[in-house]
């Protein structure tokens, strides 16, 4: 049973160090800005929060494949695809958790005082520096929500990994999958067992981002 747990703690935390700094990056760039074709960038962004996993699976599929150019290059580089590894389940969760990320981190920063931030550069702090010395100590709390939401997001993905990453005992079969597995073979106790390990994680990830918001 342990090794369903430890690969989705695995591709979860995965997840998690991809989705918060990109995520944390990306909303600070559109935090605020208006553009031609903004709405369109952010759709994009968030579009998986709301597609079906199957789609996103069979998307990444497409785009990490045999026949295609990324998926060429990456067998190229290291002798092997990218499907139906461990890679293949951390990728799809990443992509998953994302928009969740994105979208804390955003709320975060659009909710600061401007002020503050130009009251630093008018002394003399560079971009950098208001940013790091400013900006992210203000936004803390929606930030380590939205890290909290990602990994507790990623760590119940199931659509989308099975159908990239495909269901490998000991190599991708993460905790849903496993779930699954369990329950059409009719190992009814080992999925209640798996069943009350992810709530209990999934409960605590949430009880503690509602703390911080409530602070």
């Amino acid at each position: 049973m342990a090794d369903p747990i430890i690969l989705s703690i695995q591709t979860a935390t995965f997840a998690l160090c991809i989705a918060f700094p990109f995520g944390t990056l990306l909303a600070r760039l559109m935090a605020g800005k208006r553009f031609k074709g903004q709405t369109a960038v952010e759709t994009l962004f968030l579009l998986p929060i709301v597609l079906p996993p199957t789609v996103i699976g069979f998307l990444l599929i497409i785009l990490f494949g045999k026949h295609s150019p990324v998926g060429l290059f990456i067998e190229s580089v290291f002798g092997s695809s990218m499907m139906f590894t461990p890679w293949a389940a951390a990728i799809a969760s990443t992509v998953v958790a994302f928009p969740l990320m994105y979208q804390s981190a955003k709320a975060g920063f659009e909710s600061l005082d401007s002020e503050i931030e130009e009251a630093a550069r008018m002394d003399g702090a560079g971009a950098w520096k208001t940013f790091y010395h400013i900006t992210l100590p203000l936004s803390s709390r929606a930030l380590i929500t939205g890290g909290i939401l990602s990994f507790a997001r990623a760590l119940g993905e199931f659509g989308a990994t099975l159908m990239f990453a495909g269901n490998i005992p000991g190599k991708t079969q993460t905790v849903p999958i496993a779930i699954y597995v369990a329950m059409e073979s009719g190992q009814t106790e080992r999925a209640w067992a798996l069943v009350i390990i992810i709530i209990i994680i999934s409960f605590a990830m949430l009880y503690l981002s509602s703390r911080l918001k409530s602070r």
